[in-house]
Formats: structure tokens, C-alpha cells, sequence
């Protein structure tokens, strides 16, 4: 089954220079328990691609074409619907955690915040839940460090953190928008390891948004290439990596 359909999609936006497109006719599918990467140089339109599904657009922007979740059309839905589709089904996770995370708040906090406005449990099994995604993405001593701030965790372990905040709600696809900019290679690789043990576990399709084509081989079964907001390569990791048509 489809689990992500999207098809001629195309995004404009308006500026005082004129109209510029960010994406052009791209076409994809993404099924149950699959892994995509989309790959591109800054300024390629990965974020606008993954924007445009989460519904995430700026106001000056123009949104072509279909994306379907589950056969149900998600392009240009309402604010009150897509937000239902957000984390329930489709959750982000940000490339830079510390700004994703509230320095001001226990990391408790911010994950019980999450868990009671989208499925109403009260604190106690909010934090129950909590710490088992924790446990999950093995944050050692979970229990204890659920307590701590953001600044108290290294720049792995807050990965982790935003990493079982996308797993609270037990959404169906998981997008990770640069995951690893910010970390040294060693841990780089371990949270990537992390995704594929995640993915594994939960039966969770997973979209890697990157520019680092080094952990897209090992991590993903498909990969679409982008390039000035079009399509240049779209299939199997191992038939891009073998035989690309894109220098």
C-alpha cells in the first residue's frame, strides 16, 4: 500500500522580484515500512518538498499538483485538519535540536506537553510513555534524565531526545531533515544506526532529508536526487549509486 503519494507537484513563491519556482513536477511513492532519502545541494528544495507535505508553506507560497497520505488528499488542507496529520501520522524532526528544544523547559516537560495535547493522557502516563521512547532511542538512565535540561545533554543525546519526541505519538512516517549536520562522524553513524534499529522496531516509514550522500547508502532503500528543484535521479540506493545519470 501507498502510504505517501505525491504527484506533479509543483511550488511557486511570490517575491518582489518576481515568481520563483522551488520544486517542479516532482513525482514519488512511499510505502509501508520504507525508507526514502532525498538528496540535494542547498538550495535544491528538499525543505520545501518536506514543508509542503507537512503542510509548513510559507504564505507566499503556491502549491501545485497532489500529495495524498493514505489515499486522502493533504496538499492545501485547512490549518485545524493538516494538524491532525502532523505528529499523529507524519512527524519532523528539525535539523538543529537545541533550537528545536526549549532551554527553559525539563526535557519531562516538553515531551509530556507533546503526548497530552495529541492523545490526552494525563502527566503520570505521559511520563510513563515518555521515558520508554527514551529507553527506545537508548538514552541511558532515562528515568533520571528525562529531568535534566536540553544544555545538559551532548549534541547526540539531544538528537536523541527530538528523536523519540517524533515517536511519541506512534506516526506512520518519520521525516528527518538534516539529523546529522551537526554531529562528529562517529556519531553521525550511530544515529543513523539508530534510525534503521527505530525502523525496525516500530515498522516505521522514514524520509531522510540530506545532502551527505556517505549515509544515504547504508540507511535507505530509495533515493530521489534533487537539483534546482527537479527530479534528476529517482529509484533504488543501489541503482542511483551504481548507474546515476546525474553527474
Amino acid at each position: 500500500m501507498k502510504l505517501l503519494e505525491i504527484k506533479n507537484l509543483k511550488i511557486f513563491f511570490d517575491t518582489p522580484e518576481g515568481t520563483v519556482k522551488a520544486i517542479n513536477d516532482v513525482n514519488l511513492n512511499l510505502l509501508n515500512n520504507e525508507s526514502l532519502a532525498i538528496v540535494g545541494e542547498s538550495g535544491s528544495g528538499k525543505t520545501q518538498l518536506v514543508f509542503s507535505i507537512l503542510g509548513l508553506l510559507a504564505k507566499n507560497a503556491t502549491a501545485t499538483g497532489s500529495i495524498k497520505y493514505e489515499s486522502q488528499e493533504i496538499l492545501n488542507l485547512p490549518e485545524e485538519k493538516i494538524n491532525n496529520i502532523r505528529m499523529n501520522k507524519i512527524s519532523i524532526i528539525f535539523q538543529d535540536p537545541m533550537t528545536s528544544l526549549n532551554p527553559y523547559m525539563r526535557i519531562r516537560n516538553q515531551m509530556n506537553e507533546v503526548i497530552i495535547h495529541h492523545k490526552g493522557l494525563n502527566k503520570k502516563d505521559a511520563t510513563i510513555k515518555s521515558i520508554r521512547m527514551l529507553d527506545a532511542v537508548k538514552i541511558p538512565d532515562a528515568k533520571n534524565k528525562i529531568n535534566m535540561f536540553p544544555h545538559e545533554f551532548s549534541g547526540g543525546m539531544r538528537q536523541r531526545v527530538m528523536i523519540a519526541m517524533s515517536l511519541l505519538c506512534n506516526p506512520n512516517i518519520i521525516i528527518a531533515d538534516e539529523p546529522t549536520t551537526s554531529l562528529d562522524v562517529t556519531v553521525q553513524a550511530q544515529i543513523m544506526e539508530l534510525f534503521k534499529d527505530i525502523q525496525k522496531e516500530f515498522r516505521t516509514s522514514f524520509i531522510l532529508i540530506t545532502h551527505n550522500m556517505g549515509i544515504v547508502a547504508d540507511t535507505c532503500l530509495k533515493t530521489l536526487v534533487l537539483y534546482g528543484g527537479k527530479v534528476m535521479e529517482y529509484g533504488l540506493t543501489t541503482d542511483v549509486f551504481l548507474s546515476p545519470s546525474h553527474p
